[in-house]
């Protein structure tokens, strides 16, 4: 009489089945997102806010007025006398006359840290956004006219779209993200977006372009990284790097603050208000567009009932 053998059972382990298996982590940007998205996205919000703000009757009658709001010029504005354009004043870069020399050296910063880091596919990318991004706005400023379509006056005709003074500061703050370390990327992020808050507010204020200008050179630098960094594997791609959640509220936070101050006049509510709304939304754009979304808390699993 042959014995036969029970199959086999798998040896119980305490609490194996009290634990629930972990979720798969679906962070990953390669996961959730195509990476010809973002460029796309951009583009299109660049190309709408031109389309709507300068290409209709409506979008003209409601932004020209808006350097007839108090009193002419930037004297009244807070931050006019860091602009530059008081006599032997230092401008807050890139305002005024520095505007080339910012340029040149965050270049030279970038091609620095892609030599230190020896990160040569995102120092390429990096020169990429700031090139393509400050070529692209010469060359839509000097080939797109602005027409006429509400009889304005001669003075109000200049084509200043995008704004060239904003687009810097988007450009250099999304190529620097992308050369430094991980690590240290939110935080030079953080700088970044402060930067562009306090000139963008400042340049709307002042009245040197109009909401729509200074809006539209944010999306283009925006789009121009997005391009960018399109060939570049997932780990550089933009919203790679996770900061934790209380890292955004206080970036967010003080970009607000800042854009609050350097839009402020005494003499119009409107166009302090406006201009900082404005320039907070800008800094918000290139901080999701450098950072990507705050990670998320692991979740703790529950145990199985019995």
């Amino acid at each position: 009489m042959t014995q036969h053998d029970s199959p086999s059972l798998p040896a119980h382990r305490p609490g194996a089945s009290r634990q629930a298996p972990e979720a798969p982590d679906d962070t990953s940007p390669s996961c959730t997102t195509r990476p010809w998205m973002p460029a796309l996205l951009y583009t299109l919000g660049f190309l709408t806010v031109y389309l709507l703000a300068i290409c209709t009757p409506w979008g003209q009658r409601a932004e020209n007025p808006w350097f007839y709001l108090g009193i002419q010029g930037g004297e009244a504005a807070w931050i006019y006398p860091l602009s530059g354009s008081v006599y032997g004043s230092t401008p807050l870069p890139p305002l005024e006359l520095s505007a080339k020399p910012t340029v040149m050296a965050g270049l030279a910063v970038i091609v620095l840290l892609t030599l230190v880091r020896r990160c040569w596919r995102q120092g390429f990318a990096a020169l990429g956004v700031a090139i393509l991004a400050i070529g692209a706005k010469e060359v839509f400023k000097s080939t797109v006219p602005r027409p006429d379509l509400v009889g304005a006056p001669e003075n109000l005709l200049d084509q200043g779209f995008p704004s060239g003074h904003t687009v810097i500061p988007a450009a250099l703050t999304l190529a620097a993200v992308l050369v430094v370390s991980p690590r240290i990327r939110p935080y030079v992020a953080t700088a970044g977006v402060l930067w562009l808050a306090c000139i963008a507010a400042a340049t709307a204020t002042m009245g040197g372009h109009r909401p729509s200008e200074v809006l539209g050179a944010t999306l283009l630098a925006c789009a121009c990284y997005g391009l960018a960094t399109w060939p570049l594997p997932p780990a550089a791609a933009p919203g790679a790097t996770r900061s934790p959640r209380a890292l955004h509220v206080i970036a967010l936070a003080l970009a607000l603050i800042v854009a609050l101050v350097s839009g402020a006049r005494p003499d119009t509510l409107t166009r302090s208000l406006v201009s900082a709304a404005t320039a907070f939304i800008c800094a918000a754009l290139v901080w999701y567009a450098a950072v990507g979304r705050p990670a998320h808390t692991a979740r703790r699993t529950r145990p199985a009932l019995d």
